[in-house]
């Protein structure tokens, strides 16, 4: 199948040669030395990021990508030096007895100076190739196990295509990698090769047409730090003017070639143009650092400079002057994995403690939840003292009356969150629970299972007693979580999280490390973090309207969560009236601030000359809440004298609420549609046929007849806490426990090796039975 993101189809003509490339099933790409490291010589971390991003999305999509891959070398130099400074300068320390610190300092400096001289001068090529190929390649697995995706190392000398038995056995290796969905990252073993004997191949451009040749590839991709083959020198402070098709009679010439690396742009050009004349179908010249290059290379536009045979290139250029200029492509963010790899970090060893979590009994999981349950109460002093400081900033700043009691976490509050832990670790569980169980055949057997998501991202604001509720499903449903909370409740997230997460790592004698619950203590985090889409699974934004809309506006990771609370109670004219009461009051006045609050109350018509609406504004006033009419509703109910609402959709989120007048149920449901959020809705009436009519034809997460909307929670549910409340209509809706924490996966058991050519060529035959869920 093709992926969205990149498959596209161009609006603009296109050239022959250039379209050719949406077709490509099988890509050769090529980075130099420049593009996957700095002047220093160190990673460029988020130029591979994006690299491996992109490799990832053509795997998905179904194409077979194979990477040649430059930089262990000057990888290796860089990491020779700095262990030769290091070296240099803790044997000099060692020896300098009654030196002074000035003599110290400099005598050290001076060491280190040496070290690096040293290393310049005596580190040949293959020990610098020994010393950076390990750290390249175990980077290059760590970014593409994040999408799922293995890579593999193929190191080569000239030997292994000097024969071709010997090019047959590359070929082979490569051919079942590439079948599997494997990534082959390959280099030459620098170690091993003995340059001055190079006749096959001098530089890895050179070994990329050798790949690209054996495997027939559709499209070699040459990346260097510059945009393609210029026409000549580009002037100062002007873009290069690169050439768009380049072939073997095109006159060239190349100034010097990269610091790093030992290729160079005439070696790109004598590489490409051989791999066209050994059958490879199409050669690209394109930079690097382009941000979604690959990507739109594949796609047809016109990046970097395409090289073609004389015959070619004489279509290619008819068809480039008689296509209209291409419009650019929409703005698109470039990706930038990981702008802060302390977030990337976070993320990895969040996965990996939550899969050693998942190693642990559902009683061993339980005996966490209890132990952080006792500690949570044990430390209410240190939680008190940090939170009343939080309380004490908001209500010096201009914050809201309704966000600072958010903030609140006073003793009785803490003993309500500690009982919903162990009410949770007293669940059954949620892991390993066989959802569906059927032999596809006599012998091959199916089953699909619970299993965690991953890691999940939840980002809330002023409520801090989030962190211990979100922690213990997380760790109930074995899944990996990154906390995020508002800078307005930062002292009391730091000290619950603390107390977790080294009561984590206490009530497992460190087989799960406190690493499995991170705190996201930076706001600059956050937008490293939404770009992480192989690190975090799932991201539950939780908080303001424009917060959750700004949160899954930024990120390519599925979120769960809901906008705003906008929540409708509609009094019947059937109503009794003072159950409407009780639970108008109720449903606002209880908690405001809260997002399952009530935020507009509508009134049967009749309730108008009953005397029942007058009864219930007057009992909101009497409790605080200021009214706010909705068109009929000033209109009708004169002697209230409601001053207009704003909007029709506001969530007030305090002690205020509208108020509107509707002429019947199909009438209440309709304003329910056109100005709620899907969150919760509640009828009030004592007719039964109303009531069920009401709650099958409102499409809302939770829909209540003669209750609460305060009861839309997830300890109220009997969930024992709840990671938000979603109003999607995908995976999870309402309040979310820990069934919404996890997914499926299938697993499947033959007892005699099953293959599929055995149904197709009807030596077996599929039974489909149903078998029962254990």
């Amino acid at each position: 199948p093709s992926s969205p993101t990149w498959a596209a189809t161009m609006t603009e003509p296109m050239s022959p040669a250039r379209r050719r490339f949406q077709k490509a099933r099988r890509v050769v790409v090529k980075v130099g030395t420049s593009v996957v490291t700095r002047e220093d010589g160190t990673i460029a971390l988020g130029r591979l990021a994006s690299l491996v991003e992109q490799i990832a999305e053509l795997v998905d999509s179904g194409k077979q990508v194979a990477l040649v891959a430059s930089g262990a070398i000057g990888i290796g130099q860089a990491r020779l030096m700095e262990q030769a400074m290091l070296s240099r300068s803790i044997r000099s320390a060692l020896h300098m007895d009654g030196y002074n610190e000035t003599q110290l300092a400099g005598t050290i400096t001076d060491a280190a100076l040496i070290g690096a001289r040293e290393v310049n001068m005596l580190a040949s090529a293959p020990s610098r190739a020994a010393a950076g190929q390990g750290g390249l390649m175990g980077l290059y697995d760590t970014l593409f196990s994040q999408y799922g995706i293995t890579c593999g190392q193929v190191l080569v000398t000239e030997r292994d295509f000097s024969s071709d038995a010997r090019r047959r056995r590359v070929r082979s290796t490569l051919e079942v990698m590439l079948q599997v969905g494997t990534v082959p990252v390959i280099n030459e073993n620098d170690v091993l090769s003995v340059p001055d004997r190079r006749k096959l191949f001098s530089d890895n451009d050179s070994l990329a047409v050798l790949v690209a040749t054996e495997l027939k590839s559709d499209v070699l991709m040459l990346g260097s730090d510059v945009p393609g083959i210029f026409r000549g020198p580009p002037e100062p402070g002007q873009p290069p003017d690169v050439l768009p098709v380049v072939t073997r009679s095109t006159p060239l010439s190349f100034g010097a070639k990269s610091a790093r690396g030992r290729g160079g742009m005439q070696a790109k050009v004598d590489a490409a143009l051989t791999a066209l004349e050994r059958g490879v179908s199409a050669v690209v010249i394109f930079s690097g650092f382009e941000p979604l290059g690959v990507l739109r290379i594949l796609k047809g536009e016109a990046l970097g400079t395409l090289l073609l045979t004389d015959s070619e290139a004489k279509l290619e250029m008819a068809a480039l002057q008689a296509a209209k200029p291409a419009a650019p492509l929409p703005p698109r963010a470039p990706p930038e994995p990981p702008d802060d790899p302390a977030a990337l970090a976070a993320a990895v060893a969040a996965r990996e403690a939550s899969r050693a979590l998942q190693k642990l009994s559902h009683a061993e999981r339980g005996a966490v939840l209890h132990a952080c349950a006792d500690a949570l109460e044990a430390g209410f002093e240190s939680i008190a003292k940090a939170n009343g400081a939080d309380v004490h900033a908001a209500r010096a700043s201009s914050m809201s009356a309704a966000s600072a009691a958010r903030l609140l976490l006073p003793l009785q509050k803490l003993r309500g969150v500690t009982a919903g832990l162990r009410a949770i670790a007293s669940q059954p569980d949620p892991l390993w629970r066989t959802r569906r169980h059927v032999e596809l055949a006599p012998g091959l057997v199916l089953k699909q299972e619970t299993v965690p998501i991953g890691v999940v991202l939840v980002i809330f604001e002023s409520r801090p007693d989030v962190v211990p509720q979100v922690a213990a499903l997380a760790i109930a449903s074995g899944n990996g979580l990154l906390l995020k909370g508002g800078k307005e409740a930062s002292r009391t997230n730091a000290v619950l999280h603390s107390i977790l997460a080294s009561t984590v790592e206490r009530a497992t004698q460190g087989r799960v490390k406190g690493s499995l619950l991170g705190l996201v203590e930076s706001r600059a985090q956050i937008g490293a973090l939404l770009k992480l889409h192989g690190a975090i699974d799932l991201v539950i934004p939780r908080g303001s309207n424009a917060m959750v809309q700004h949160i899954m506006a930024s990120t390519r990771i599925p979120t769960l969560g809901h906008a705003d609370g906008v929540c409708h109670m509609y009094v019947d004219e059937k109503a009794d009236p003072a159950k409407a009461e009780r639970l108008m009051i109720d449903s606002k006045c209880d908690y405001p601030a809260a997002c399952n609050a009530l935020e507009t109350l509508l009134l049967h018509e009749a309730t108008v000359s009953s005397g029942l609406a007058s009864r219930l504004c007057a009992a909101a006033r009497d409790q605080g809440v200021a009214l706010h009419g909705g068109p009929r509703a000033c209109q009708i109910l004169i002697n209230e004298r409601l001053p207009p609402c704003a909007d029709l959709h506001t969530e007030y989120g305090e002690l205020a609420m509208t108020v509107e007048v509707v002429s019947s149920l199909e009438e209440a449901v309709a304003h329910i549609h056109t100005y709620g959020s899907s969150h919760t809705e509640v009828v009030v009436t004592e007719d039964a046929a109303t009531a069920e009519l009401f709650l099958a034809s409102v499409d809302a997460a939770n829909v209540f007849h003669n209750a609460s909307s305060r009861f839309a929670d997830g300890y109220r549910f009997g969930l024992g806490a709840e990671v938000g409340i979603s109003t999607s209509r995908i995976h999870a809706r309402g309040p979310v426990g820990v069934e919404g924490l996890l997914t499926t996966r299938n697993r499947l058991v033959s007892t005699v090796s099953h293959t599929v050519g055995d149904f197709s060529a009807g030596r077996a035959s599929y039974s489909h039975k149903n078998l029962a869920a254990r």
